[in-house]
């Protein structure tokens, strides 16, 4: 996540820096840093940005879950976590998902892919 999106985030929930910083345990400093781009982003605040964007209530979300809309084969279905624990809104939330064939190492492996699937487009 880059200092642009994080400001456009902060303001689609209608929220002050102030407020941005205690909803994610940071300083007032830090949220500014992060939206002049002084600081990177780290992944665990991007997580929880596109958390909280999820459910600020003005997106009306993909009402499919993930499975039916990228066709997931029933055997891959069947070892995925978001289809465990019947969040298919929120597979790009989960570590350990199988969209593409095999769970990604890490966090920036994952959203690169989510960020390019309808099921996460409804954030954007």
């Amino acid at each position: 996540m880059d200092s642009g999106e994080f400001a456009y985030f902060r303001k689609q929930m209608k929220k002050t820096q102030k407020q941005m910083a205690h909803l994610i345990g940071k300083s007032v400093k830090t949220v500014h840093s992060y939206e002049q781009g002084w600081r990177t982003v780290p992944s665990h605040v991007e997580r929880q940005i596109l958390f909280l964007v999820t459910r600020a209530g003005k997106r009306s979300g993909n009402p499919k879950p993930c499975w039916v809309i990228t066709k997931c084969p029933p055997e891959q279905k069947k070892l995925c976590p978001a289809w465990e624990f019947k969040a298919g809104n929120l597979c790009w939330y989960i570590n350990g998902t199988i969209c593409d064939g095999e769970p990604k190492k890490n966090w920036n492996e994952k959203i690169k892919i989510c960020r390019s699937c309808e099921v996460f487009t409804f954030i954007e």
